[in-house]
């Protein structure tokens, strides 16, 4: 008979041999892929954690498509992705998880090539539709990390000092400010809500009570529009809950990914209890 505690050791730190499903992380437009600096390492014990930089400020690539007066756009994000997955990684169907702008490309891409996504999580995404609130904006042309960062948090202090000193460095570099401005100009604008009934995979929407970027309840609105369509809103949390709210942010992605019935709820035995899923060979 198998050991009881085997099994709960295999669930915290599985072990199987082969290729783990493919996760997919996509940022948003005030962050760069080490912003998943709290996530990936735990949700690596049980996916294979890809994080494409498809929006790098002082990319080359960025800046040729900028000399070439071309715009940057979703759509030009959602087609960097593609190429990315198709060309270079190759093991569809992929999890998605998206942040923020990242909710604007994986529900785009989702409603376009469905056929390659196997299921989706937007956490506090935008354009659903209401008008965003962009702090970072303000803080690029006040120079004002402090301030920026702290109104994308419900409880600043739980943001890592390496943020400001990130921003701060960045938002002195032309290359990297010039790289962003035109990417809020291509971006700010596109809606993405009447693609949510396109996407059918099984999709987990999360909200924070405390997001001043994004409205809350426009995002548990468009949530009902999700043919296969979860919710959650967590409380006294800000934009950022796979930072601020990362212990539970990771769990419910590993449960919602693996388990057979997703749920946007699942008991805390389950979280705690996270099983891998069977790696294919």
């Amino acid at each position: 008979m198998r050991s009881p505690l085997k099994g709960l050791f295999d669930r915290l730190r599985p072990r199987q041999y082969g290729r783990r499903e493919p996760l997919v992380l996509i940022n948003g437009l005030a962050e760069q892929a080490e912003s998943w600096y709290r996530n990936r390492k735990f949700w690596s014990r049980y996916f294979e954690v890809l994080t494409p930089n498809i929006l790098a400020y002082e990319g080359d690539a960025l800046h040729a498509r900028i000399n070439a007066k071309q715009p940057v756009t979703v759509e030009y994000l959602v087609e960097q992705l593609h190429t990315y997955l198709t060309q270079f990684v190759q093991t569809p169907p992929y999890h998605l998880v998206a942040s923020s702008l990242g909710g604007k490309v994986a529900v785009e891409f989702a409603a376009k090539y469905p056929q390659l996504v196997n299921r989706v999580v937007l956490l506090c995404p935008s354009g659903m539709g209401d008008k965003e609130q962009l702090p970072i904006i303000e803080g690029v042309v006040g120079r004002n990390a402090r301030a920026m960062v702290e109104s994308v948090f419900h409880k600043p202090r739980r943001a890592d000092g390496g943020l400001l000193r990130y921003y701060r460095s960045k938002f002195a570099n032309r290359k990297w400010q010039k790289g962003f401005i035109r990417s809020v100009r291509g971006t700010l604008d596109h809606v993405v809500r009447d693609k949510m009934r396109l996407v059918t995979a099984p999709t987990l929407l999360v909200t924070a009570s405390g997001d001043k970027v994004c409205d809350p309840q426009t995002a548990e609105d468009a949530a009902r529009e999700l043919p296969n369509g979860h919710f959650r809103k967590i409380e006294r949390c800000g934009h950022a809950p796979h930072i601020e709210k990362h212990w539970l942010i990771n769990r419910l992605v590993v449960d919602f990914l693996s388990s057979t019935r997703p749920t946007a709820h699942p008991s805390w035995t389950k979280l705690i209890l996270a099983k891998a899923p069977r790696a294919s060979k």
